[in-house]
């Protein structure tokens, strides 16, 4: 149960004469209805409030359900509409017949000011406070209904001078009824839940006063204010504890997550079969099928071609006819059939396109050619369909960089999902951007490991040695592919996939 859920059923409890005991010496709600009803016909008649057009009146019938008589008309039951049971002394009602509701006034923006300064005063609006203005329209202790925008159906406490915007609900009470208890059962109604249903959600007061609302004797209402004040701070006690076991859930997920993968590219993650056959021998075929695409044209043979390898118990790489120790580059050490290579080494890189081609908001169609962008990119390294932006075949066609093919990943090189990669499933035609990049392995079986590489503590540390590290980081795709990667045999990586996607799916569902 969370702090919200906690309170919501405390209110629940509170609404239904649940929540503290019921005084049979207590004046009953019906006395204290008659009071209001009173002292309302004489503020209609002094020309202080309006007239209801079809007062209501809610009363037990012979047959003990309850009954409603509005304006001249014959009394109806409406057992349907009352949701519980209350108190033999509590009475059903309207909000409109115990209160009265009335909106404020529009105040300019620029005539609400942010912080408080001498002789200001609290402006309220739909959704709460919104600062602070230079004069008051309203003063007494009202609850304060929010009838505009996302938080619409919102309870404030209002005391003193403040100003109430036409957004703001000013709730008047009568005949000594309890300001604070009204504020606590017009929340347990949950308002919002009557807004209209559009863009900007809104109440309207004359739907707001048809609602029905359970009035308990006024000393019952002060015993209830009473016990909701003594838990609040047990509520507030409560919803931080939650907060913070929320916290330390996801840290331990995010750990967890963190810690398979680092386990994943480390060797540590499966048992290695030594019938596995070894890295060094994929390696080879993956730099047969690297020259073959060469010869082919497919793809341009790199100006410096780097080669990693294990001599007395030290790493070398050879790069330019140039032999140097890696040892202090290695970030940890691997399984014997394991081999450490850049990412060059073992994929392709293409750039989105940069051209004046570039697809802009205005060539976007509803069915078309996949057009992604870093927003496209989930946290959890998948695509987002529903929000897929789409080109035209011809628009397609004119770009000269960034076609995406089956088994490509696609890696982010800046903006706010830097670093980030995916699989581009469903798609297996399409575009990117130019804030991304396509990873193409040599040898598609290549594609998951590399994926969740990627995605792992190890990648993370290879991105932040090659970023500009400013506050927009970005990344050359030139430097992606210095990227040191662990390489286990073919079997083992298959075997190292297959366990990552079952334990994350474990985490998941925790």
């Amino acid at each position: 149960m969370t702090g919200q859920q906690l309170k919501n059923s405390i209110l629940q409890m509170a609404v239904q004469g649940k929540l503290v005991p019921q005084d049979p010496n207590d004046e009953p709600a019906s006395v204290l209805l008659e009071r209001i009803r009173k002292e309302k016909e004489q503020l209609i008649k002094d020309g202080k409030i309006k007239k209801e057009k079809n007062p209501s009146y809610i009363f037990r019938g012979a047959d003990n359900l309850p009954y409603e008589k509005v304006g001249k008309n014959e009394p109806v039951c409406i057992a349907d509409e009352v949701p519980f049971e209350i108190p033999e002394s509590w009475e059903w009602v309207r909000i409109g017949t115990v209160f009265t509701l009335q909106a404020g006034k529009n105040i300019k923006a620029s005539d609400i000011f942010e912080s408080n300064f001498d002789g200001s005063y609290l402006c309220y609006g739909g959704n709460g406070v919104r600062g602070y203005v230079k004069s008051y329209n309203r003063e007494g202790t009202y609850p304060i209904i929010g009838r505009q925008g996302a938080l619409c159906g919102n309870i404030k406490y209002a005391k003193g001078k403040f100003y109430a915007t036409e957004h703001a609900v000013c709730v008047e009470t009568f005949a000594k009824t309890n300001v604070k208890w009204a504020c606590a059962f017009l929340e347990a109604l949950n308002l919002n839940q009557y807004a209209t249903a559009t863009a900007q959600p809104g109440l309207a007061v004359a739907n707001i006063n048809t609602i029905l609302i359970p009035l308990p004797p006024k000393n019952e209402q002060q015993r209830i204010v009473d016990i909701l004040i003594t838990l609040q701070p047990f509520i507030k006690t409560y919803t931080k504890k939650e907060g913070e076991l929320q916290s330390l859930n996801q840290q331990f997920s995010n750990l967890l997550k963190k810690s398979i993968l680092q386990n994943a590219v480390q060797g540590k993650l499966v048992p290695q079969n030594p019938s596995d056959e070894p890295a060094s021998v994929l390696l080879e075929h993956i730099r047969a099928e690297k020259e073959r695409l060469i010869q082919e044209g497919k793809i341009k043979r790199d100006k410096h071609e780097s080669v990693i390898y294990r001599r007395d118990n030290s790493y070398y790489e050879r790069l330019d006819g140039i032999e140097r120790c890696i040892d202090d580059e290695i970030p940890f050490e691997i399984p014997e059939n394991w081999e450490w290579v850049r990412l060059y080494n073992i994929a392709s890189f293409q750039n989105g396109d940069r051209s004046k081609n570039y697809p802009n908001r205005n060539e976007y169609v509803s069915n078309g050619v996949a057009w992604i962008n870093t927003g496209h990119i989930t946290s959890d390294g998948f695509l987002n369909v529903n929000t897929m932006n789409y080109i035209t075949e011809e628009k397609y066609n004119s770009l000269s960089n960034g076609h995406i093919q089956k088994g490509d990943l696609v890696y982010c090189l800046r903006g706010a999902t830097f670093g980030k990669v995916a699989r581009i499933e469903p798609f297996s035609k399409g575009a990117i951007a130019s804030s991304l990049m396509i990873i193409r392995p040599f040898d598609v079986g290549l594609r998951d490991y590399i994926y969740w590489y990627l995605r792992s503590p190890v990648a993370y540390i290879e991105l932040r040695k090659y970023s500009n590290g400013s506050a927009q980081p970005n990344l050359a795709a030139k430097d992606v592919g210095k990227y040191l990667v662990p390489i286990p045999p073919l079997d083992e990586q298959i075997r190292i996939v297959n366990e990552s996607v079952y334990l994350l799916e474990i985490i998941k569902n925790i």
